[in-house]
């Protein structure tokens, strides 16, 4: 199968620093052979979370097909859907095919928006879907980690302690995540992982009310992967039940806010 790193593309061979096993799943089958918007949302999930990078040319339409067990009818309508959005961009001629766009971030209104109006019940729900995949993450991540994918954790709190922005700093946080899922050996928990930093990762990032201060974020994802390199699983998962619950706690409590406030800006008044 194309691994989608491209043929030649400097642009595409950035994508690697996204790659390892987690990577791997964006181009796994689909178990339901597949509609328009399940592979539009398997892709875009990818390229929002970095694990597709951005200028990165994705396999031919035939490969990429036969790869997530689709009819390439259904996956030129995906890609017309991802056109749409502005995350794929397709080339004619020569050297021309499907180019990832990486997303612009998303506006702080719409952000509280969609933060205000999530109720603080599925916060909670999602907040325990997320103790139970990522704390069992890392406990099993402690004895079966390789190597390689300790190395590739090391870098992702690297380029979260340099990220700037607050897609920047999602981004990282949500492929460490997804990263130690992976380095559990586990393609169920992988993909668990990848669908609740999706649906909640941009949240935790909103800018001006973080759920998490960065410089939290950073020392709690250093103190999750010391457990896992010194082979600790049970405190490897304390840890990370403790990440996620610091997280969602404080995202919890910055909904009521804004439920409470709707029309308040908080600007400045946030020290993460």
């Amino acid at each position: 199968m194309d691994d989608g790193t491209g043929d030649g593309n400097g642009e595409a061979r950035r994508g690697e620093a996204g790659g390892g096993p987690a990577r791997h799943l964006v181009f796994a089958p689909l178990r339901t052979g597949g509609r328009a918007d399940e592979v539009a949302r398997r892709i875009s999930e990818a390229v929002g979370l970095g694990l597709i990078a951005d200028g990165e040319q994705l396999p031919s339409e035939l490969a990429l097909s036969g790869a997530l067990n689709v009819s390439t009818v259904t996956l030129r309508e995906a890609l017309s859907v991802l056109r749409q959005k502005g995350l794929v961009e397709t080339r004619r001629g020569r050297g021309g095919g499907s180019f990832v766009r990486a997303p612009v971030d998303p506006s702080v209104e719409r952000l509280r928006t969609l933060l205000r109006d999530t109720g603080a019940h599925e916060l909670r729900e999602i907040g325990d879907m997320q103790l139970a995949v990522s704390g069992t993450a890392a406990r099993l991540a402690a004895s079966r980690a390789s190597e390689n994918q300790l190395a590739r954790l090391r870098g992702l709190v690297d380029q979260l302690a340099a990220a700037r922005t607050a897609g920047e700093r999602r981004r990282a946080d949500g492929r460490f995540h997804i990263e130690v899922a992976a380095a559990a050996q586990s393609a169920r928990l992988t993909r668990q992982e990848i669908d609740l930093q999706s649906e909640i990762g941009e949240l935790l990032w909103i800018p001006f009310g973080e759920a998490v201060a960065h410089t939290d974020a950073v020392a709690q994802h250093r103190s999750i992967l010391a457990a896992v390199e010194e082979g600790d699983g049970d405190l490897a998962r304390a840890r990370g039940e403790a990440h996620v619950e610091s997280g969602v706690s404080r995202l919890i409590e910055f909904h009521l806010q804004l439920a409470a406030r709707p029309g308040t800006d908080r600007r400045g008044t946030d020290d993460g």
